[in-house]
């Protein structure tokens, strides 16, 4: 396979062939992000792709899911991405899944027959990172969409049938806003009702205007009883209809992992047991990204 730049795929994509379609990321602008710091993003070419595809056909017999690496894999126009999930189609066989990450950009560039015509041909999960539902905290860590987008493109893939699994950034409001981050994320949440929502808290890169922040003492970084206060306010404003909330990422103190609504008051009272010392807490030396 050929790989250029950072690879990165959700963990629930482990066993997944990973077959890169785009170097780096389009926005590439977050203030907390640095995975692809100084790498131009752009869409690798027909042949590459192919000759991936047809490497994967030979040695990756036994995997069923395919996800496409990349920034945002979605920004791919329509035709080279259906052409792509054709090939994908043709020459594995096996594969029952294609998954990418997605943002309201690459989203709101698609219609909803596009959608549809990409699930139809094998597209079934898109990971979208929210980070927060509260404009203010979007706006400074320059996300490049506002709760609304967010909202409106969120429902746009759910409506074309595909499978949504959003990201949430705990800490990612500094301590004065992380209770108003907290419930605007839980209402944006619940108006999406997606099928996965991961909670991921956030480290500091160094290198990021974030981390600059910190260091210039403008952005607090909030401690780990309060990282799981804002998970539990969180969760307590999030009202899915049958989705798996999850915060078992190696960034976060307390892995859990909860069916909604069943596990949702069993989990609020986890956490508040966590907050009150009663629960032991993963070490700050086994976190990571």
């Amino acid at each position: 396979m050929h790989y250029e730049g950072t690879i990165i795929r959700p963990p629930s994509e482990a066993n997944s062939i990973l077959l890169q379609v785009t170097v780096g990321c389009s926005h590439n602008k977050c203030t907390f992000c640095g995975a692809y710091k100084g790498e131009r993003f752009r869409i690798k070419t027909d042949a590459v792709i192919a000759r991936d595809i047809a490497f994967a056909a030979r040695y990756c017999k036994r995997q069923r899911r395919v996800f496409l690496c990349g920034g945002d894999a979605l920004i791919v126009p329509q035709k080279r991405l259906l052409w792509i999930l054709m090939q994908i189609r043709e020459q594995l066989p096996q594969v029952t899944r294609v998954g990418l990450y997605a943002n309201a950009k690459s989203l709101k560039m698609k219609s909803l027959e596009e959608l549809r015509d990409l699930r139809a041909h094998g597209l079934g999960i898109a990971y979208m990172g929210l980070e927060s539902g509260d404009d203010q905290v979007l706006r400074q860590v320059c996300k490049g969409a506002d709760a609304h987008t967010m909202i409106r493109e969120g429902l746009k893939a759910r409506q074309a049938g595909i499978k949504l699994s959003i990201t949430v950034l705990l800490g990612l409001a500094g301590r004065e806003r992380s209770a108003v981050h907290a419930r605007a994320t839980g209402q944006v949440l619940s108006a999406i009702d997606p099928e996965y929502v991961g909670a991921l808290s956030l480290m500091l890169l160094p290198g990021t205007p974030l981390f600059q922040d910190h260091v210039a003492g403008t952005f607090p970084l909030i401690g780990p009883d309060e990282m799981l206060a804002e998970l539990g306010t969180m969760l307590a404003a999030t009202h899915l209809s049958a989705g798996l909330f999850h915060a078992n990422h190696a960034s976060n103190y307390l892995p859990i992992k909860a069916r909604l609504p069943r596990d949702k008051e069993a989990t609020l009272k986890l956490l508040e047991r966590a907050v009150a010392g009663k629960v032991p807490l993963r070490p700050e030396s086994l976190r990571g990204l």
